[in-house]
């Protein structure tokens, strides 16, 4: 640098054409030049070596802040950063930095390296030089520091895929020359501070994937040089901004799943660049904008699971390079429109579990690179069309839940990409088209609930990769065919409510993968083949309800993984094998309805999961039988009875309204399902406060099985008394015979007792005449039986209370026969609660008495 320099003072003052030597000068002007040409030479020398050591010294204090952070981070995270040394230049060897021409620190570039620390060590004020800072997939947590702000160089800051927490700093906010951030798959939270509106510079900006809240700024609407924006899978709450319009170079919108509400503005339409949108997993209102369809370059539009409602509009079909539309679970309404044909680049189209209604137009076989299509969970009428045929590329296909009629239309034969085919829940008629054998890729087909005749298609047998077929709830008819045995990629089968015939195919013992098979509600006949044994991965069996004859097999023994076997409503003979036993996870069992005989093996005694399967039920875990006695072991249940909470001031008091309530919800789901969902039915005969065990949760569950009845339809229903006085039906004084009407007066008494934090038995004697209006009970304001133990219930619990002490007193009504079922019961808890309970404070026990059971 120096000898250059000299170079340039020479040739300034002698020109390169002459020499000195030519000219006569005088002495002191030489002296003169020279001394000038000596100090220039000098000054020269001095300020390089000045300057390359000044570099030299803010590069070594750069590096000195690296190996401080370096430090701090835990031992393999210093390991693999081994380059990092004090004895060598960061410029040089260190992996992951880069310097500039200066020698400055410029680049930190360190992704998927497992770095585990903090950023607290790592003195961002040292290292003014930064224009990028790469730390992505790492495993970095605490908070950023708020020293960032001071790295004014910086064009990139990425901290993706980390364990990063806190507020996102407002010093960032600083960095104005920042053209790219990236803070997406953290855990920061609180809101999106607004003055990111200062980045101005900004073409990209991912804050999804963290724990974000509030609103989004109306700022964010100055960034208009942002070409990605992603806020994404955060916590974020509010209306999506109107000056999102202004960025009329985004190309991507990604505000999914967060708990934005209000109407999708119409400003949407005026980012005409965009080529993906994604709104969907919020609470959005109100219909799709018409401005929709200006963006022309559309390639995504994803707005599912919102509240969105109206029609569908027609300017989607203006979209022609979109290629995945997702529209579903909204409340849209009306007819699928026409124009959804325009859309020929289209892969994806999602409009199920919405209100649509009319045809499936045919224009949906214009779509000829469709992939995906569900339009089910609608209220679509009509025919299949057969230019669903057309879409060759389809390899899903769901049409279920309609109410769409007539015949499967042969063409779908055409599909042979298909993986899954589902149009159960239909009104479908005709037989199932032996073209559907044709589709080889399928994996899952069900045609369930639907009103198809005729037999199973033997060419059913060449879907080699089918892992699920639903054919139940149909008419179809003849023998089940052997070929579906050859299906043995199977793992759930059912074939459940037909008229099938004939016997279990042999063949079913090829099914090795099968874990549900359900046979059920059929006239198959015959015996139970041995060979259902090998079935070994099964976990639920069900051959109810047909005619089927002969023993148990034995090699039922061989099911360990079984939860559910129903055979019951059968003509099965013999004992019950000592093998049902082995089946150590059985939850379910039933063999009703046979003509077994013999004892009960001990051997089910062991089966310890065994139990009525309700979660309002105690669980039973088993029993310790003794030549005297046999114990029952339930589940330890830590609240204990609700007769003792009641009894107690301190633990009554924390029982609260909504608690109390839903108690007895409980107790009414639990009886409900005794009654209604049990084969034969079970009477419980004891319900009382006592009998009602609760959780710690104060969920309750029946116990106490000891007086319980199970009512056969050819068994007499009579017997000696069982039960707890004053919990009692009162037609037991009289006469002894059992059934369901006494469980729900027990139940009655029970939802008083609840409420009135006490047995009412003095109250009830006094409502027995409560029909008349001279009656003491009938002018008795509710609000004052209730437990004072509590503060007066809120406007929204007393409408609970009110319809709880309603349902109890219809319970008790003394002709059991105007007594409503506990399912009856259960569907007016479940009900909006009438807006004549909405006055508590006044109403009284004789308005509840008048109000029939209908009008609750």
């Amino acid at each position: 640098m120096a000898i250059s320099f000299t170079a340039k003072v020479f040739s300034s003052i002698f020109p390169a054409d002459m020499s000195i030597l030519n000219y006569s000068i005088c002495p002191i002007t030489l002296v003169f030049a020279c001394l000038v040409i000596l100090d220039l030479l000098s000054s020269s020398g001095v300020n390089a070596a000045s300057h390359e050591m000044h570099a030299a010294s803010r590069t070594a204090s750069e590096g000195k802040a690296l190996l401080t952070w370096k430090a701090s981070l835990d031992n393999y995270s210093q390991s693999k950063l081994s380059s990092w040394s004090s004895s060598a230049s960061p410029c040089n060897v260190w992996d992951g930095v880069r310097c500039n021409k200066a020698g400055r620190v410029s680049v930190i570039n360190i992704t998927s390296s497992g770095i585990r620390g903090t950023l607290d060590h790592l003195n961002f004020s040292s290292l003014p030089h930064l224009t990028t800072i790469e730390l992505s997939q790492n495993a970095l947590y605490g908070t950023i520091p708020s020293n960032i702000g001071n790295v004014c160089r910086l064009t990139y800051l990425a901290f993706r895929s980390n364990q990063l927490s806190g507020a996102i700093p407002i010093e960032i906010s600083q960095l104005t020359n920042l053209r790219f951030l990236y803070l997406s798959y953290n855990s920061f939270n609180g809101s999106i501070p607004s003055s990111i509106g200062n980045l101005t510079g900004l073409t990209m900006l991912n804050l999804g994937s963290n724990k974000l809240s509030g609103w989004i700024p109306e700022e964010i609407g100055k960034l208009k040089s942002l070409t990605r924006l992603s806020l994404a899978n955060n916590k974020l709450t509010g209306p999506i901004p109107l000056s999102i319009g202004n960025l009329s170079d985004l190309t991507l919108l990604y505000l999914y799943q967060n708990y934005l509400s209000g109407p999708i503005p119409e400003e949407i339409g005026k980012l005409k660049s965009l080529t993906e949108l994604s709104l969907a997993n919020n609470t959005l209102i109100g219909p799709i904008p018409l401005s929709i369809g200006n963006l022309s370059d559309l390639t995504l539009l994803y707005l599912y699971q919102n509240y969105l409602s109206g029609p569908i509009p027609e300017e989607i079909g203006k979209l022609k390079s979109l290629t995945e539309l997702s529209l579903a679970n909204n409340t849209l309404i009306g007819p699928i429109p026409l124009s959804i044909g325009n859309l020929s680049d289209l892969t994806l189209l999602y409009l199920y579990q919405n209100y649509l209604s009319g045809p499936i137009p045919e224009e949906i076989g214009k779509l000829k690179s469709l992939t995906e299509l569900s339009l089910a969970n609608n209220t679509l009428i009509g025919p299949i069309p057969e230019e669903i045929g057309k879409l060759k590329s389809l390899t899903e296909l769901s049409l279920a839940n309609n109410t769409l009629i007539g015949p499967i239309p042969l063409s779908i034969g055409n599909l042979s990409d298909l993986t899954l085919l589902y149009l159960y829940q239909n009104y479908l008629s005709g037989p199932i088209p032996e073209e559907i054998g044709k589709l080889k890729s399928l994996t899952e087909l069900s045609l369930a609930n639907n009103t198809l005749i005729g037999p199973i298609p033997l060419s059913f047998g060449n879907l080699c990769d089918l892992t699920l077929l639903y054919l139940y709830q149909n008419y179809l008819s003849g023998p089940i065919p052997e070929e579906i045995g050859k299906l043995k990629s199977l793992t759930e089968l059912s074939l459940a409510n037909n008229t099938l015939i004939g016997p279990i195919p042999l063949s079913f013992g090829n099914l090795c993968d099968l874990t549900l098979l359900y046979l059920y509600q059929n006239y198959l006949s015959g015996p139970i083949p041995e060979e259902i044994g090998k079935l070994k991965s099964l976990t639920e069996l069900s051959l109810a309800n047909n005619t089927l004859i002969g023993p148990i097999p034995l090699s039922f023994g061989n099911l360990c993984d079984l939860t559910l076997l129903y055979l019951y409503q059968n003509y099965l003979s013999g004992p019950i094998p000592e093998e049902i036993g082995k089946l150590k996870s059985l939850t379910e069992l039933s063999l009703a309805n046979n003509t077994l005989i013999g004892p009960i093996p001990l051997s089910i005694g062991n089966l310890s999961d065994l139990t009525l399967l309700h979660r309002n039920i105690v669980k039973l875990y088993g029993f310790c039988s003794h030549v005297q006695h046999t114990f029952l072991v339930y589940e330890f249940l830590e609240g204990g009875s609700l007769m003792h909470l009641l009894s107690n001031d301190e633990t009554a008091a924390k029982c609260e309204w909504i608690k109390r309530v839903s108690i007895v919800k409980d107790v009414a789901n639990a009886l409900s399902y005794m009654h209604q969902n049990c084969s034969p039915s079970i009477i419980h005969r004891d319900i009382s406060s006592k009998n009602i065990l609760l959780d710690s949760e104060y969920q309750a569950h029946i116990s106490d099985f000891g007086t319980a009845r199970i009512l056969r339809p050819d068994s007499s229903h009579w017997t000696s008394f069982a039960g707890t006085y004053g919990y009692a039906a009162p037609e037991l004084a009289f006469t002894m015979e059992v059934n369901e009407k006494c469980d729900v007066y027990s139940f009655g008494v029970l939802g008083l007792e609840v409420i009135m934090g006490k047995h009412p038995g003095d109250f009830i004697l006094s409502t027995l005449s409560a029909s008349s209006s001279t009656s003491t009970a009938y002018d008795i304001l509710l609000k004052d039986i209730v437990d004072p133990r509590l503060s007066s219930p809120s406007k929204q619990e007393s409408k609970q209370v009110t319809l709880v002490a309603k349902l109890a007193l219809s319970c008790i009504e003394p002709n059991p026969q105007l007594r409503p079922t506990m399912k009856q019961v259960c569907i007016q808890l479940l009900k909006e609660i009438p807006s004549q309970f909405n006055a508590f404070p006044i109403v009284t026990i004789g308005q509840l008495l008048d109000l029939q059971m209908t009008n609750v």
